[in-house]
C-alpha cells in the first residue's frame, strides 16, 4: 500500500474508533473514544487535513463548532478546510469572521492572506501577511515565505503595469537628429 493509503486507513480507523460507543452504536455524531470520553473534533479535523481529506475535516470542524461553540479556532479551521476545497469565497468570509473575534490570531491571518492571493488581491494579501509576520515575530517560515511571495507579486504587478504604459509609445529616429514619437494602436 502507498503511504497515503496507509494514512487514510489509519485516520479512518481512528474516526471509526472515536465515533463508536462501548455498545458499538453511534452516539448522535459525537466522537467517543473506547473509554467513553469525547474526542476533540478540532484534533480529528486537523489529522484529517494532514491526511489530505479536507471534506471529512470540514465535517469534523463543524461538529466541533456544534459541540464546543463557535471560537476563533473553529472558524479558522473551517476556513482552512474551505480553502483546501477551493471554496475561496466561503473561506474568506469565515476567516474574516474569525479575525473579528481575535484580530491577532496568526493562523487565520495567514490563511486569509492565502485566500486573498488566490483571489488576485495581492495588495491586501501583502498587508495581511505583514500583520501575521509581525504578530508571529518572524517565527514561522511559511508566513515569511508567503510574505515574500506577496511582496514579489505586488512589485511585479507594479513593474508590469509601468512597462505596459511605457510600451505604448516608441521613439523612432527619422533623419539626422530628428525623432518622431509613434503610438501603437
Amino acid at each position: 500500500m502507498t503511504h497515503r493509503r496507509l494514512l487514510i486507513l489509519a485516520c479512518s480507523l481512528l474516526l471509526a474508533g472515536c465515533a463508536l460507543t462501548e455498545g458499538g452504536r453511534l452516539k448522535d455524531g459525537h466522537g467517543i473514544n473506547p473509554r467513553g470520553e469525547s474526542v476533540d473534533g478540532l484534533l480529528v479535523g486537523h489529522r484529517l487535513m494532514a491526511a489530505d481529506e479536507p471534506e471529512l475535516a470540514l465535517k469534523a470542524y463543524l461538529r466541533a463548532a456544534s459541540e464546543d461553540g463557535i471560537s476563533v479556532d473553529t472558524l479558522s479551521a473551517i476556513g482552512s478546510a474551505n480553502l483546501a476545497l477551493g471554496r475561496l469565497g466561503q473561506s474568506e468570509q469565515v476567516l474574516r469572521r474569525a479575525l473579528e473575534i481575535d484580530p491577532q490570531f496568526v493562523p487565520a491571518l495567514n490563511n486569509l492572506g492565502v485566500v486573498l492571493m488566490e483571489r488576485g488581491k495581492t495588495g491586501e494579501a501583502r498587508v495581511v501577511f505583514q500583520q501575521a509576520y509581525a504578530i508571529d515575530s518572524g517565527q514561522s517560515d511559511s508566513i515569511r515565505d508567503n510574505l515574500k511571495l506577496a511582496i514579489a507579486r505586488t512589485e511585479a504587478s507594479v513593474y508590469n503595469s509601468d512597462n505596459e504604459e511605457k510600451g505604448e509609445f516608441q521613439l523612432v529616429r527619422r533623419d539626422k537628429g530628428q525623432y518622431v514619437l509613434l503610438t501603437q494602436l
